[in-house]
Order: C-alpha cells, then structure tokens, then sequence
C-alpha cells in the first residue's frame, strides 16, 4: 500500500516536534524565576528556590506550583479562588480539564514563560486546556488561546499530514474540540486537499510500515522520494490516510468532500476501504487472514484515541473484563460503524460494488443494525441486484427462524429489485432512449437475476426446514419472460424432492408447477423423463415436450434437404445454442457428472419407445382378430333369422296371390298385414 501526501507540508515535520517560531515564549513578569520542571513519580514540581503554595490535581497526577503565575493567565483559577473565599486555599482538583495532565503540564509551563514546542500532537488537546483555564486575552496580550489559535490556522490548516494529526488526537477532545470547531475545520482542510487537482501541486509520497511494525507510523519516517511533476498521482492516494479516523470524524471528512462534488465513485471506494480495514468480518476468509495479524495487533481506536501524531487501526479490541462484556462492546462499536457508512453511501447506483452491499447486509443483520437502516440497504442491494453471487446471498438466518438462510431476506431484495426496474423502465427519462435498447437491458437483468435465483433455490432447497411455500413464492416471483430455459429451476425442484421425500402427490404436483415443461433442455428432458420422484403427469408433460422438440428438429432436417435448406436450418442451430447458454452454470456442472447415466437412459428410452411400437402393433392386430370374431359371430345370428323370415314371406305371398280378388282395397290390404307378421314371427 502507498500512501501520498500533498505539498501541504509545514516546514517542520509535526511528528518531529515543531518549534513555533523556536517555541511560544510567555512575558517573565510572573516573578518566579524557574529552570524548568522536574518530575518525581507522579508528582511535577518547579525547579526553584521559591517554595510552592498551590497544589492541582488532575488525573492521579499532582503540580505542584505557585499561584501568582497561574493567576496572571487563568481566568478559571482567578474565579475559583476568588469564589470560595479561602486565601488559604492551596489545593485544587481539575479532572475534568480537557488534554489531562499533558495538556496541562504544557500550559503550566507557558504561565511560568518557559518555551513550549507546538506540534500537530498536542495542538489540539492545549487549545482545548487553554479554552477551559480561560487563558484569554483579557488578562495579558497574547495569552495562549491567541498562541494556540494561530498555530492551528496558519500551520496545520495548511498541511495535510497535520490536519490528518489534529483530527485523529481530537478523538479525547470531544465535546471540547467539536465546540471550538476544530474538527470542522480540520474535516474542511482535509476535504478541500482531497478535491483538489493535483496538476501543478508538489507531491512527496509516503510508503506505509511493515505490518511486522507494532508501533504506530511518524510521519516525518515515511518520506521516501519525491517523484516528479510528470508522474501521475492516483486518485485514490487519500484513502489510507482517512481510513485512520474514528468513524464520526471519517463522516465529518466523506460529508464535507460530498459538498466539495467529488465523485461518487471515488467516495464509494474510500467508504469501501475503511470499511474492509475497520470491520475484520466484513472481508472473505482468505483476506481476512491476512488482515487478521495487523487488526489484532492494533487498538480500538474508535473507541479511544491515541496521543500525538501517531495512530493505530483496526477493530480488534483487548480489554479488561470478560469474554463476553468484550465481545458486547465490540458488536456495539461495529454496529455504530455500519450504521454510519450506510447513511453516508452515495445514492447513486453503482456507487459501492453490490458485493459489498450484501457483506455488509449480512453483519447487520447479524449485530441487529437499526431496522430502517437496513431496509435501506436493502433498496439500494435491489438495485445492482443482477451483480450479486450466490455466495453472497448465502446469508444465515439470525432471526428465530427454523431455516438456516435468511431466504424471506433475499425474497425482500427481489421484491426491490423487481421494483427498481419498473420504476426505471416507467420513468421519463428512460422512455427518452431506443425503447428496444432498454428493453434488453431490462430483460439481461432479470434473466441474470433469474439464474441467481435458480442457484440459489437449489442450494437452500437441501435444507429441510424449508417450507413449500417459501420456495414456490421465491420461484414465482419473477416473470416468465425473465427464463429462457427452466434447466435451472428443474435441478432446484429435484433437489426439493430429494431433500423433503414425505411430500404428498398433491404437493408435488404444486412444486412443480412452478416449472414449464416446454422450457427444458433435451438434456433435462431426458433426465425429467427417468424420474422417479416427479409425478406421473409432469412425466407425460416432459415427454410430449420432447416429443414436440424432435419432430421440429426431424421436420428442420427434412427442410434441409430442400431449396431453402440453410435458412430453416439455421435458425435451429442458434435456437439450441440460446437454450444452452441460457442453462444456468451450476446446472451445466451438475449435469456433466451425470454425462453416462444420460447417454444410457438416452439408449433406454429408443428401446423403450421400440417396445412400445411393437406393442402398439400387437394391440392393433389383436384389435382386428377381435373385431373379425364378433363380426362373425354376429352374422351367423342374424343369418338363420333372415332365413326363416325369408320362407315365411315367399308363403304370405303365395297366400296373398290365391287371395287377391278376395281384397277389395289396398288399404284393408295394408291393415292386415302387420297382424300377419305379428302371427308368423309368433
């Protein structure tokens, strides 16, 4: 990692401990003459033959000092004298002072007009001491607030490492330096330095210690050359040295930088960075490996500070207690982590990579973010949705569910997606380009969602506690439009049915209606036809479709040997090609293991469908000796009954011949008749 600092340097380096104009010298009309202080223990004394008479107490540390060159430059310790009305008084406890008893020792120092070195390390924490002793112009002309004040604007306001320095000691200043805006201006500096162009601007880059390096980096011990104007800075060279901020004055800088109109790439990728180096889990195992050595071996700084112009990073956190109360203060410091860096992503889509995205949406779920926090993110996860892996959405269920993934979770991010893209192909502004341009944009997503789905049903569907409902309402969701091929949705409904064998006929039927048949590969086809768990009329279903696919292909075949040949021809071809390469990735590689098992059922069902026309032959042959047998039998019934008719109508007509001039009318004829028949048939 390189790191680059800008020409914003002070003529000194901060670390090194900087003389302001050889050290900020007081008036010596204190009238105590001194060499300078002495420590013993935890106790400062002032090297002098004057006795002391007043004792400060400030954290477990005691000066003691005398008052009068106190009382010349503090308003605070003429007041507190002045107001408890002891002239005896001796003995003063200021716990509360901001900086400590650093911060402290420095500003005694400056009462008894010895010089004091002003560096970016302790700029900070004596501005604050001086604000809080009331160290003002009121009682003597350029009292320490005004020393203190000009330094800040003059010389680390100018400089890039020293602004970086001041911004990360402010970290024990609050709310003293929030007050005396010392990190917004310091956040200003950074972010104004951060946009600028860097054309024209004398850069001296800075390497980054060796991890093996426990000790925190100065600044001034990173120069390692200065290349030249020619050389072309990258725009990220100010990310490492953000990433060293505490989370609240890393959003301080992001925001201001957001104002100054950077762009959101840029600021999506600094985010990315202090991400991945302050949130250990948020990376994979194999980096996380390598991280691990360097986060174990730093502080938690987001918690606490570190003094000077030195830094530690990283979220690994020793502290005194238990396992468990560590374990609660280090979720609660990356909970505030991740809920910062969601509110300071840029809203644009493409901002941070979709991956990171779901990493971070898996530790939130995890720690218990604020809800609208991650339903947030959640949205913004819809929106690049068609960029995400499968073992990202491999998020476990941390809820009280029964399943093992958060499977309603990626039902959610879905849901936005499909949203996200309605709204945008609905949108003014999208009408305004080709129509077909966004449509296929449109349609490539949803069908990459698609095969991300079908992997990812696959893979939950092994879990048994898995509801069928749950994964008809996943498999559902999207439009049919979204597959070409239902390759992938078929291997994720075997692997239901493998997974859960209880499942009655009726709700498999159910499961696999979420599947058409007709959108099956010949190799799925073949496979869907051998089994055994589908119900038998998806089977029939799998087979008509294949049945309708080789007749197709055998009538293309046929076309082919005709005149127009290469056109039918053709487009065949690039159909199987479209189906094939619509197959989903992990389908292809499920099936290549499976490569024999599919060419012998391929040789199995020719000579089952040999069987069944030989069969079928049988039936029709059998058919006809059946229907030759009942037609005999039926013609030797009726045979002997027409013979008997037969001789009883040539006697009526020999009787009707003898009796005709016995008729007188045709019609009493025809009314006898019938009563004849009757009486023979009788």
């Amino acid at each position: 990692m390189v790191m680059v600092s800008s020409m914003w340097e002070s003529e000194s380096e901060s670390a090194a401990g900087r003389d302001y104009g050889g050290g900020i010298l007081a008036s010596t009309k204190h009238g105590v003459k001194t060499e300078g202080f002495e420590q013993r223990g935890q106790s400062w004394y002032v090297a002098t033959d004057i006795p002391s008479d007043l004792l400060v107490q400030i954290g477990g540390v005691n000066f003691h000092l005398h008052k009068y060159p106190l009382l010349s430059r503090s308003g605070k310790l003429n007041r507190i004298l002045y107001e408890s009305r002891d002239p005896d008084l001796n003995r003063i406890v200021m716990d509360e002072l901001p900086g400590g008893p650093e911060a402290f020792e420095q500003a005694a120092k400056f009462c008894y007009g010895i010089a004091v070195d002003l560096t970016a390390g302790n700029i900070s924490g004596l501005r604050c001491a001086a604000e809080y002793l009331e160290m003002t112009e009121d009682l003597e002309e350029g009292n320490l607030i005004f020393k203190t004040e000009a330094f800040l604007s003059y010389v680390v306001l100018s400089s890039w490492r020293d602004s970086i320095v001041v911004l990360k000691s402010c970290e024990k200043l609050s709310p003293w330096a929030e007050n005396l805006q010392i990190v917004r201006r310091c956040s200003e500096s950074i972010a104004w330095k951060a946009c600028a162009n860097p054309k024209g601007i004398r850069w001296s880059y800075t390497g980054r210690p060796p991890k093996a390096a426990a000790s925190s980096p100065k600044w001034n011990d990173l120069k390692d050359s200065s290349p030249s104007r020619n050389q072309q800075v990258p725009p990220d060279w100010w990310f490492e040295d953000v990433s060293i901020l505490r989370i609240d004055h890393f959003v301080r800088v992001i925001t201001a930088i957001k104002v100054k109109g950077m762009r959101f790439e840029l600021i999506g990728a600094a985010i990315m960075h202090y991400a991945t180096k302050w949130l250990p889990g948020l990376i994979s195992d194999t980096t996380s490996t390598s991280l691990g050595d360097e986060a174990s071996s730093n502080s938690n700084s987001n918690s606490s500070s570190t003094s000077g112009g030195s830094w530690k990073g990283g979220l690994h956190m020793i502290v005194a207690g238990n396992r468990d109360e560590t374990s609660s203060i280090q979720a609660k410091d990356q909970r505030m982590i991740i809920e910062s860096l969601i509110s300071i992503i840029p809203p644009q889509k493409d901002s941070v990579s979709c991956s990171f995205l779901l990493r971070l949406l898996r530790m939130a779920s995890m720690l218990k973010v604020a809800p609208a926090l991650v339903t947030e993110l959640e949205k913004r996860v819809g929106m690049q949705f068609e960029q995400a892996t499968l073992a990202d959405l491999l998020i476990p269920s941390y809820e009280k569910s029964e399943t093992m993934y958060d499977v309603d979770l990626v039902q959610r991010l879905l849901e936005h997606f499909l949203v996200q893209e309605q709204t945008e192909s609905s949108s003014p502004s999208r009408q305004a380009f080709n129509e077909k341009h966004v449509a296929s944009t449109n349609l490539n997503a949803k069908t990459r969602v698609a095969r991300l789905v079908d992997s990812y049903l696959t893979e939950v569907s092994r879990d048994r506690n898995l509801s069928l409902t749950k994964f008809q309402v996943l498999a559902e969701a999207l439009p049919e439009s979204a597959r070409t091929c239902d390759d992938g949705l078929y291997r994720a409904i075997d692997s239901y049915l493998k997974a859960h064998p209880t499942l009655s006929e009726h709700e498999r039927k159910r499961l696999c209606r979420v599947m058409d048949c007709q959108k099956l590969s010949i190799d799925a086809c073949m496979h869907a036809a051998q089994n055994e768990r589908l119900p038998l009329r998806v089977v029939v279903q799998v087979l008509f479709s294949e049945q309708v696919k080789i007749s197709n292909a055998i009538a293309n075949s046929s076309v082919k040997e005709g005149g127009g040949a290469e056109s039918h021809y053709q487009p065949m071809i690039s159909n199987r090609k479209t189906l094939l390469e619509a197959t989903p990735q992990s389908f292809q590689e499920g099936w290549t293991s499976a490569k024999k098992d599919i060419n012998t059922l391929k040789f199995e069902l020719e000579s089952v469908k040999a069987k069944y026309l030989e069969l079928q032959n049988d039936m029709e042959n059998l058919q006809k000796q059946f229907d030759k047998m009942m037609k005999q039998k039926q013609t030797s019934a009726w045979s002997s009954g027409w013979k008997k008719l037969s001789k009883l109508t040539k006697m009526n007509n020999v009787e009707n011949h003898e009796m005709a001039p016995q008729i007188p009318t045709s019609a009493e004829h025809n009314r006898k008749t019938p009563r004849r028949w009757r009486n023979s048939i009788s």
